[in-house]
């Protein structure tokens, strides 16, 4: 058909650009799946600007600072978790205990599968919140964790408050691993999968815990000679500090100066920031897979040996809490030859705990076995980090229970 003027057809082949309604939102989820699969310090406000395809200054009309991004990023997570708990519960306050509990983990992991991408944000990004904001979130997940203790003690009412909490928080450190690694499974196996993992924790009946004050005082950095190599020296102190700051938020002088070494002379042993950063990692790699072998070479069948595994693994978390908190926050600083090299180290250690797994539950596929596999593993960050990695033996057994009720489903 021809065309009736050629002021029509201009207005047609050139058609007027508007701004998408929903542009904050969609800055808001670029920005977080950046913020998450990168880390803080390592998105710029100009990337995420770039990934929409907008300018920065365009960006600043709608988020004032980077900051502000993160925050946003962040609560919103977390608000759509606890919003997932509460639609859950939402009409059925008559109904048994059973029932809701069941309810609201087939809708908390089906909100943590949906976000994916950004589940893991606030897991290893929450050092960089203001205080303020750390708290508000933080009130999330305590409240989302007694959604969930509420009916566990109902069901089963010889539980403590204390073990219902700890399974509670148990339930949502399964579900959240799932942003800890890129693992594919169809929707409904994933689904089916965690929801059974759920059922296991909450169904496992954990060593009592130690009562308050009862438990023997420790000192981590007691005991032992002295450490004379300064190189060795470098990496404690590395560790501690990149756990307590951050890595963008450390200096080679402040290591340097706990380690009692100038800044020039920390460079003759790492020649840069990186560098050392990648040594801690290394290192951690080097003592995991010493446990491993030793840990293989004493069990007696793959079941002994998952057990065994989970026992070492808990020691050398327990032991040094601070390499376990740098590797999972950090490894995103890494120079990209070193990121590689330490995943390939990574999957390979886990591989090793995927082949018991599959020998001792052989009705489930490889993919799903690696899905438990790194459940059960987060369960020592998240739930460590909740028991202030108490040394005790009593809480050290109450965490590996945890952790073969994932790995044996049961």
């Amino acid at each position: 058909m021809a065309r009736t003027s050629t002021a029509a057809g201009a207005a047609t082949e050139r058609p007027i650009r508007r701004r998408p309604k929903d542009r904050k939102a969609q800055i808001a989820t670029v920005a977080a799946e950046a913020f998450s699969e990168r880390g803080y310090h390592a998105v710029g406000v100009d990337d995420i600007a770039a990934a929409i395809g907008i300018s920065g200054p365009a960006l600043y009309r709608h988020y004032p600072n980077k900051y502000a991004l993160f925050v946003h990023a962040a609560t919103t997570t977390a608000d759509a978790l606890r919003t997932a708990a509460d639609d859950a519960l939402a009409g059925v306050e008559g109904a048994d205990a059973g029932e809701r509990l069941d309810r609201l983990i087939v809708a908390l992991v089906a909100n943590t599968m949906e976000n994916r991408k950004v589940a893991g944000l606030y897991r290893w990004e929450s050092r960089y919140l203001q205080p303020d904001d750390r708290i508000r979130i933080r009130d999330v997940f305590v409240h989302v964790t007694q959604c969930v203790a509420a009916p566990l003690r109902e069901l089963r009412p010889e539980l403590s408050a204390v073990d219902a909490t700890t399974q509670g928080a148990a339930t949502l450190s399964v579900m959240g691993s799932i942003s800890a690694h890129h693992t594919a499974l169809a929707t409904r196996r994933l689904h089916a999968l965690l929801t059974k993992a759920c059922e296991s924790i909450l169904h496992a009946t954990l060593p009592p815990a130690v009562p308050a004050g009862d438990a023997p005082a420790t000192d981590a950095g007691s005991g032992g000679l002295a450490m004379t190599s300064k190189r060795e020296l470098l990496i404690n102190e590395a560790v501690q500090i990149f756990d307590r700051y951050g890595y963008h938020d450390s200096s080679i002088e402040e290591i340097g100066a706990a380690a009692g070494i100038n800044a020039s002379s920390v460079y003759r042993h790492f020649p840069s920031k990186a560098d050392l950063l990648a040594a801690v990692f290394y290192r951690a790699a080097d003592r995991l897979a010493v446990a491993t072998s030793a840990a293989l070479s004493t069990a007696t069948d793959p079941k002994d040996a998952l057990s065994t595994l989970a026992e070492s693994y808990l020691e050398l978390a327990f032991r040094n809490p601070a390499v376990l908190s740098v590797y999972f926050a950090e490894i995103g600083n890494l120079p990209e030859n070193e990121r590689r090299n330490l995943r390939n180290l990574q999957r390979l250690h886990v591989e090793e705990w995927v082949h018991l797994v599959t020998a001792v539950r052989p009705e489930l596929s490889a993919p799903e076995a690696r899905f438990l596999v790194h459940a059960a593993l987060g369960l020592v960050f998240d739930i460590g980090r909740l028991i202030h990695f108490d040394t005790a033996e009593e809480s050290r057994a109450r965490l590996h229970t945890l952790m073969v009720a994932v790995l044996f489903g049961h």
